[in-house]
């Protein structure tokens, strides 16, 4: 059975078994890579399933998920944090700067951190809001021009702008590699940009490629189809 397919009949024995295999490839990974299991942290894609999927994995032990939409999230999460006060919720999807206090006000980490303007909203919301979400940066590996992320070219000048000009501490890197090509060169260079600038988070990999991103170093992956099923 591959790591696609969820497995019937009821919606939290699908994914608790979509869990415990994703879990088991991370932990294959990690180890063909020669680094502890407990090296990579899971985030579990939950957009557009809804609060009862995000029950059965919380059931089966996942406590980190990922939300494309800060509407999405607002509207599923505050009720299941009260049941769940260990979960942790990350913001992975292109953020606009009008919903960056919402950003701030519901996530533990914003993966999307892309251009100043947006830097410049979420640490103003921060001092409103007095929390501090963990931040990455994204950067657009591919320069495709439809895609959300920091051009390769102004990553440097940008991750020490968030640093020197906006007060922000990222914590580290985040790409989606364009789809079709072999993601391990966009891997290793992210790896190198994180290195570089001292950044320990490397947030890549998803269902398609995850186990590729952590030979790279990954130390988040974030993966929804292989857990909850397509959408």
């Amino acid at each position: 059975m591959s790591d696609t397919e969820i497995i019937a009949p009821g919606l939290d024995a699908a994914i608790a078994a979509n869990l415990a295999r994703v879990r088991g490839t991370i932990a294959e990974a990690c180890a063909r890579a020669n680094r502890p299991a407990d090296a990579v942290t899971l985030v579990a894609v939950s957009k557009t399933h809804p609060a009862e999927a995000v029950r059965a994995a919380l059931a089966a032990g996942q406590a980190v998920f990922g939300e494309n939409r800060v509407q999405e999230a607002e509207g599923k999460f505050p009720a299941l944090r009260q049941d769940h006060p260990g979960l942790r919720l990350h913001i992975i999807g292109g953020l606009q700067t009008n919903k960056a206090r919402d950003a701030v006000r519901v996530a533990d980490c914003i993966e999307s951190l892309d251009r100043p303007r947006l830097a410049a909203a979420i640490a103003e919301a921060m001092g409103k809001e007095g929390r501090r979400p963990d931040l990455l940066v994204q950067v657009n590996t591919g320069d495709e021009p439809q895609k959300a992320g920091v051009a390769r070219a102004e990553a440097d000048d940008f991750i020490r702008a968030c640093r020197d000009e906006y007060g922000l501490a990222p914590k580290g890197l985040m790409c989606i590699p364009p789809a079709g090509e072999d993601p391990r060169p966009h891997f290793e260079y992210l790896a190198a940009l994180a290195a570089k600038h001292g950044l320990a988070v490397l947030s890549m990999g998803m269902s398609g490629d995850y186990a590729t991103a952590i030979a790279c170093g990954a130390t988040h992956v974030r993966v929804g189809t292989a857990i909850f099923g397509a959408r």
